[in-house]
């Protein structure tokens, strides 16, 4: 589906008219780079000519657009080799920009944070252990930094985390369990995105990526998340209950079919 968006025509999106035209020097201002750096990328084709008045440019939307995602996509690691190469696929128009930016930023619900490995264990409860840290790092929970650093892409997975081992529950017990549970979430997520790949997506392309309704391919994305995950929570709820009555049953000796049905 991406590979698509990005491959759309230009001449299919209506440039949207610029209400605020700025020059190099606003320009740079506004996305918070050098005027040096906007000129580089400009040679390098990453934002298109401005719109020439005498011997002075103007810049509208679509560049503050792009030199946005070009330092969102520098920020995330991609080398500005693979930047080119995407920004010279990407389509013309301010909305075709906003549904890129909504596919290459994950949702999350925390910014990430930064920490040493002496304040990770202390927030664990537990002794500082190298062999641990480089697991965390192994599993994607944690970053190296330059500076010896942790950094933390995804607070809220570790606070979670931390609140289980301070329920009693083994770390290697949760370093066992936490590659399932991203298989897992993988798995909706792909079941997610295929539901709108096959449906609202397959609509919209078939009908010729009109420019019209992007603003409603850009609400649909941002709003599938939140949505899913709601469907998710009260289905797991309702699952974990149930699962969590039959352990009982087991444990105490009981039949497990003789539970009431939840269904």
């Amino acid at each position: 589906m991406l590979h698509t968006l990005c491959n759309v025509e230009s001449g299919r999106l209506s440039r949207v008219e610029a209400e605020e035209e700025f020059t190099v020097d606003q320009l740079a201002a506004k996305v918070g780079m050098t005027v040096r750096n906007v000129r580089a990328y400009a040679g390098r084709g990453l934002i298109p000519p401005p719109r020439l008045v005498g011997r002075t440019g103007y810049y509208g939307p679509d560049h503050v657009a792009r030199l946005t995602l070009v330092q969102e996509l520098l920020g995330k690691g991609y080398t500005l080799a693979a930047v080119e190469r995407m920004m010279s696929e990407l389509p013309d128009g301010a909305m075709a920009l906003g549904v890129f930016q909504t596919l290459v930023n994950p949702w999350t619900p925390s910014e990430p944070e930064e920490l040493d490995e002496l304040q990770l264990a202390e927030a664990a409860g537990i002794p500082h252990d190298p062999a641990i840290i480089a697991k965390l790092v192994e599993l994607g929970i944690a970053e190296r930094m330059d500076n010896g650093h942790l950094r933390i892409p995804n607070p809220d997975l570790l606070r979670t985390g931390l609140e289980v081992i301070k329920l009693g529950v083994p770390l290697d017990a949760i370093f066992i369990l936490l590659p399932k549970l991203f298989a897992q979430a993988d798995a909706v997520a792909k079941t997610y995105v295929e539901l709108f790949r096959s449906t609202v997506w397959r609509q919209f392309a078939d009908a010729g990526l009109p420019a019209e309704g992007w603003p409603e391919i850009q609400r649909t994305l941002e709003n599938i998340i939140p949505l899913a995950g709601q469907a998710l929570v009260a289905a797991f709820r309702e699952a974990m209950a149930r699962e969590i009555e039959v352990v009982a049953y087991e444990e105490l000796g009981l039949d497990p079919n003789t539970l009431p049905s939840t269904g």
